[in-house]
């Protein structure tokens, strides 16, 4: 997310449809086989009782269409998001990891 921001003066991608999701598969899968990380963030709610988790865009966009793998986002620590090259779904990956990614701007 910083280097998108601080080279490209971007954002890490969000996706707001099942048309936006495949075309940025598509477009992910000409240049790597990993999978790209997307800018949906899941953490847990800083405010309210019961610490329930929430996913949000980088962006600040409304989160309205989410393409989830079975079993994720993951409600551990808080975690980013890949889109995958083979199956187009997201996962909740540590945002520590190296990989490519799709920046907007």
């Amino acid at each position: 997310q910083r280097y998108c921001k601080e080279v490209y003066k971007g954002q890490l991608a969000s996706v707001h449809s099942k048309s936006r999701n495949d075309e940025l598969q598509k477009l992910a899968r000409t240049y790597t086989r990993l999978a790209v990380w997307i800018g949906a963030v899941t953490s847990r709610k800083v405010s309210g009782h019961g610490g329930g988790w929430e996913t949000h865009w980088e962006d600040s966009s409304p989160l309205n269409y989410a393409n989830w793998a079975p079993l994720n986002p993951l409600h551990l620590v808080t975690t980013c998001t890949t889109l995958s090259t083979r199956d187009g779904l997201w996962r909740s990956r540590n945002c520590y990891n190296l990989r490519p990614f799709i920046c907007q701007y």
